[in-house]
């Protein structure tokens, strides 16, 4: 069987209406209304608000005749330049038949709050009708005109050497204006420009010079945000931003992080601006006195954000992170040694807060007594290192063991000699020769001893100390 022949043999289905679809066609068996009967229940709305131009300016115009459309609607508007074609934003009179429609006392208040009189707004003019297919397709028409007049225009500034950089340009919908946007540093005479442009697209020409952030919303299209332009996408007045407000809320001031399209700092540092004021406003100054829990301390800085104050504490110069509501005054603050350290689980903290509530003369007196034991037991190992200990004869250690043996010897020998020196030098010949006897003997006895305790190494440095020793005494007699 071919394909054919088995489409021959399917019969058409038949479509039954169900009851229930019956039932909701009759408006008496019905709760609700349909969409189609409450937008002819409603009444027309008598205003639009619309949006229209490459720069999107903003008008408020009446309506001729019962216009029923929704937000998004295309309409031809006759405004201030011309017949343009216009993209409706939303309805001001007092109907329910648009949930976004808002009233004019709220229009106007967000007019105010973003610029006020700055603000392009526009209510000269008269929605004709919406915009048709033909509407359509001649908007289009228009907009390859306007890039051909863009071109055109850059080579009439180079031939009449202005300086100045065409950015954009537009038509109006029948030709009636063409507005060319062109940026320059200087004043421009381009008188010769437009008649040259009027005369060759046979309409009336109207330049308007543009900065750099008007240039970012007509070429620009997205910020690194992810977003549209904010002067392309709501923003209408552009005003200026301040480098306080970037020091203020950006933590490095990158050109490249802190600037937008245009090459200027980018307009939603203004956004955050009153909050970070308000913020800031709460925290206290730097290098001023305020109380913790901890005790008195000074403020080093503060974050805006999150309204903390990093301060170090005048008792130990501990820094600590503090909340704004937590600050006191600090001659009311609790003591260092009021404040437990348990409280935060730090045991060492604890044990320091505990030693400083111990008076500093019991400190003190603890410390010295501490010094003077160590101090006793360095001079203990000294001497047992230096061979008088019960360690050093039992030991017969290594070199290890005898080079601070012999070291303190020397020391003590040459002291020792220094003293016999300054005796010969002061006092009687009697004194000299008595001191000198005593001392001789003494040096012998300690040599000797020294001689039969320590190492081999030891005994023959020894003889040769004694030898010296008895040299030097002999001399001395």
């Amino acid at each position: 069987m071919t394909c054919t022949q088995a489409a021959t043999r399917i019969t058409p289905m038949t479509i039954f209406q169900l009851p229930v679809f019956e039932e909701d066609a009759d408006p008496s068996r019905r709760d609700a209304m349909t969409l189609e009967e409450q937008l002819a229940a409603t009444e027309a709305p008598k205003t639009f608000v619309v949006r229209f131009g490459r720069m999107s300016l903003i008008g408020e115009y009446e309506s001729q005749g019962n216009l029923r459309a929704g937000c998004g609607s295309k309409f031809v508007v006759r405004t201030h330049r011309g017949i343009e074609l216009a993209t409706m934003l939303t309805t001001t009179c007092p109907n329910n038949a648009c949930a976004t429609s808002v009233s004019r006392k709220e229009m106007r208040e967000y007019i105010d709050g973003s610029g006020g009189k700055d603000y392009p707004f526009y209510n000269r003019g008269r929605v004709l009708r919406i915009a048709t297919p033909d509407d359509l397709h001649s908007f289009t028409e228009r907009e390859a005109d306007a890039k051909g007049l863009v071109v055109k225009a850059r080579q009439l500034a180079k031939f009449f050497n202005l300086e100045m950089k065409i950015v954009d340009a537009e038509i109006t919908l029948e030709t009636e204006c063409g507005v060319v946007y062109y940026q320059s540093e200087t004043r421009v005479d381009f008188r010769e420009l437009a008649q040259d442009l009027g005369a060759e697209f046979r309409c009336r020409i109207d330049m308007r010079q543009v900065g750099a952030r008007d240039e970012a919303r007509l070429v620009a299209d997205y910020e690194r945000c992810g977003q549209h332009c904010c002067c392309k996408n709501f923003l209408k007045v552009l005003k200026p931003v301040s480098m306080r407000s970037a020091k203020q809320q950006k933590a490095t001031l990158d050109p490249l992080k802190i600037s937008g399209r245009c090459g200027r700092l980018m307009c939603c540092l203004r956004y955050e601006d009153q909050t970070y004021k308000e913020l800031k406003a709460q925290l206290p100054h730097r290098k001023s006195r305020v109380g913790t829990m901890f005790g008195p301390g000074i403020v080093q800085e503060g974050q805006i954000l999150t309204q903390l104050v990093r301060i170090k504490l005048e008792e130990d110069g501990r820094e600590v992170a503090v909340p704004v509501e937590e600050l006191m005054d600090p001659e009311t603050c609790p003591s260092p040694g009021e404040h437990s350290a348990y409280d935060f689980g730090d045991e060492p903290a604890a044990s320091d807060a505990a030693e400083e509530r111990i008076p500093r003369a019991e400190r003190g007196g603890s410390r010295s007594k501490s010094k003077r034991h160590g101090s006793g037991r360095r001079k203990g190992g000294g001497t047992a290192k230096g061979g008088r200990g019960p360690g050093e004869k039992q030991a017969g250690e290594g070199e290890k063991g005898d080079r601070p043996t012999e070291g303190g010897a020397k020391k003590k020998r040459r002291r020792r000699r220094r003293s016999g020196a300054k005796g010969q030098e002061g006092g009687s010949p009697e004194a000299k020769a008595a001191g000198t006897g005593e001392g001789g003997s003494k040096k012998k006895r300690r040599r000797r001893r020294r001689k039969g305790g320590g190492s081999g190494g030891d005994s023959g440095r020894g003889s040769g100390g004694t030898s010296g020793g008895n040299a030097g005494g002999g001399a001395e007699g």
